[in-house]
């Protein structure tokens, strides 16, 4: 008799009061949720901060002690919420559910409330799938409490092989025990081997119509093509910073903590659209302010997370950005050691600035700039927003991402980050490209046309219609010896030594040489030479070539009659002579006739 009525009465105190959360840690369940209460609306119960004044209640972080218990309470997720809602209200229900998204925004959770909403049956017992679980009938707790029989949740990551996915295999045979649906949550389902995907692979395309699965990964592109077209796909987004801290404030509400709004802004944009992870932070800094001990009275305080995450201070990023556009490298080296000296790394100096560099590009093409806190930051903004222009904004984000890559590789950040801004003050004077292609434009104007264009164009103007052109044009130097410096620094070598060597000039005029060469030389060099005139001055050149004895030299020739008078000079001189009468076997050496002479007799030798 007795141990027929302790199971009765077991059951009564089951359905008359759950678990305790101490209860559940200690029996090594896995109950992820907060506390339930017959009231779905509220997230959480304030009441639910309160066991943590018991000694042997265990404290639970924010990230798990504020899971959400029905979709209403999924932040961030709405369209997806929409999507199952609708599918349920028209029983077209797939087979197979695949959340994926980064870190934090909900996955497992979703894949939890997705088996709460198919197996709640309301409070009378009478209800069906619906997109708001009761959370007060016995599917709805037991799975809450990580408890039902029919609702099994496998860790991929632990249970990789193939011989863990037979045993599901072998277990959707059979119906569900107690609930509508028998449903297997595989979170991290990328782990799993080849072949342990290729094993599921019929079982997922046509499971038995009491079977659902739910899949959770953070790297979809891991999974097989052909897993991916068997399920019904969500991609969770992350969740919008302002949401974030509006969550937060929230949490901070129900735990009876004071935390500054920038406080909280900075832990939402630290968590990067994550839920568990801006929990997460938002715990250690309540933990952090609890431990000091400034009267502050507990306060979360921008200043302590900024401390704690290794942040610079808003302001700060302000002054030095602002002793770089002025041009200032001392003050920018005194602001970086300051903020060096209270603790923060180089890169996370890098990072800072790039974000101010954006904040002021997105007001300044009109966008909407919520997390802006203070006035003063808004008009320092706004400031450089109406005095730089989006050229040089764009310039600047390109040298810090280079500087941010240089500091994140550097044997010294704190050195490279010093040379990196540096850089940004003196790029500050070269010019935008945009103007300079701008200018070569305007030059390009003036120059006159090519003879093919001028060729192919049916309208040419008369050659003394395009004199004011010409004349526009700047004039080739006036002495031949620079033409073919010219000519020389264009790049044509070739035509350069031509010119030096054979061309005896007899007049050069604006686009006209006329020259004599030597009787050796016979080639003919008209051709080429126009062409590296052309390339060397932009503009026509005529040669013409006459017979002139009495030419004057060619550059080659006047420089050895130079040489050869210097000589002749040297050679008179009374300490020359005085030389020469004590030493008669001295001979007079070039150095650079030498130095070209070496080069072959070595080549010789080894030869």
């Amino acid at each position: 008799m007795g141990d027929s009525e302790l199971p009765d009465k077991d059951l009564n105190e089951t359905e008359e009061a759950q678990p305790s959360a101490a209860e559940l840690e200690a029996a090594g369940q896995n109950a992820m949720f907060v506390d339930a209460e017959p009231e779905p609306e509220a997230p959480a119960e304030p009441k639910s901060a309160e066991p943590t004044a018991d000694p042997a209640q265990p404290y639970r972080v924010l990230a798990r002690k504020y899971r959400p218990q029905t979709f209403s309470q999924l932040i961030g997720q709405e369209p997806m919420v929409q999507t199952l809602a609708n599918a349920i209200r028209r029983d077209r229900l797939a087979h197979a559910f695949l959340m994926t998204g980064v870190r934090g925004v909900g996955k497992t959770s979703t894949a939890r409330l997705i088996a709460k909403s198919l197996n709640c049956i309301g409070p009378d017992g009478e209800g069906g799938p619906t997109i708001d679980p009761c959370g007060v009938c016995e599917p709805c707790r037991a799975i809450a409490e990580g408890r039902h029989i029919d609702v099994i949740e496998m860790d991929a990551a632990s249970h990789t092989g193939v011989d863990d996915v037979r045993e599901i295999i072998e277990a959707v045979r059979y119906a569900a025990v107690s609930a509508r649906y028998k449903i297997y949550i595989i979170d991290e389902v990328h782990m799993l081997s080849r072949n342990a995907f290729n094993a599921l692979l019929k079982t997922l395309e046509e499971p038995p119509s009491h079977v659902k699965f739910l899949f959770a990964t953070t790297e979809v592109d891991k999974l097989p093509v052909t897993v991916l077209s068997r399920t019904q796909r969500f991609d969770l987004r992350r969740i919008p910073t302002e949401r974030l801290a509006e969550h937060f404030a929230w949490v901070c509400e129900q735990e009876q903590v004071a935390a500054e709004p920038e406080a909280l802004a900075l832990v939402a944009a630290a968590a990067e659209g994550s839920v568990r992870d801006g929990l997460s932070i938002l715990d250690q800094a309540i933990a952090h302010a609890d431990l000091e001990d400034d009267g502050s009275g507990g306060l979360v305080t921008a200043a302590r997370v900024r401390d704690m995450l290794g942040l610079a201070d808003a302001g700060a990023q302000r002054r030095l950005l602002g002793a770089i556009l002025e041009g200032q490298p001392k003050q920018m080296l005194d602001a970086v050691a300051d903020q060096y000296a209270l603790g923060v790394e180089p890169l996370a100096l890098m990072r800072a600035l790039m974000d101010v560099v954006h904040r002021i590009t997105v007001m300044q093409i009109g966008g909407a700039m919520p997390d802006l806190h203070g006035e003063e930051e808004r008009g320092q903004l706004s400031d450089w927003a109406g005095r730089l222009t989006p050229g040089q904004l764009h310039r600047l984000w390109q040298l810090l991402l280079k500087g941010y890559d240089e500091v994140k590789t550097a044997p010294d950040p704190l050195v490279s980050a010093q040379m990196a801004l540096l850089r940004l003050i003196h790029a500050a004077d070269a010019p935008d490209p945009g103007s300079l292609v701008r200018k070569m434009e305007e030059l390009a104007k003036g120059l006159p046309a090519t003879p093919a264009e001028s060729a192919s164009s049916p309208a040419s103007p008369a050659p003394s219609a395009a004199a004011p052109p010409q004349s526009a044009t700047p004039l080739p130097p006036a002495d031949f010896a620079s033409l073919v410096n010219r000519v020389e620094e264009a790049g044509e070598y070739i035509a350069a030594s031509i010119m030096r060597l054979q061309l005896r000039v007899v007049s050069l005029e604006d686009g006209v040489i006329t020259f004599a060469r030597a009787p050796e030389y016979k080639d003919k060099i008209e051709a080429e030479l126009r062409t590296a005139l052309q390339r060397a001055t932009g503009r026509s050149w005529k040669l013409a070539e006459i017979t002139d004895p009495a030419a004057p030299p060619s550059l080659a020739e006047a420089a050895q009659a130079e040489a050869a008078a210097l000589r002749d000079a040297m050679e008179n001189h009374p300490l020359m002579q005085a030389a020469r009468a004590a030493f008669p076997q001295a001979e007079l050496l070039d150095e650079k006739e030498q130095a070209a002479a070496a080069t072959p007799r070595r080549w010789s030798k080894h030869a």
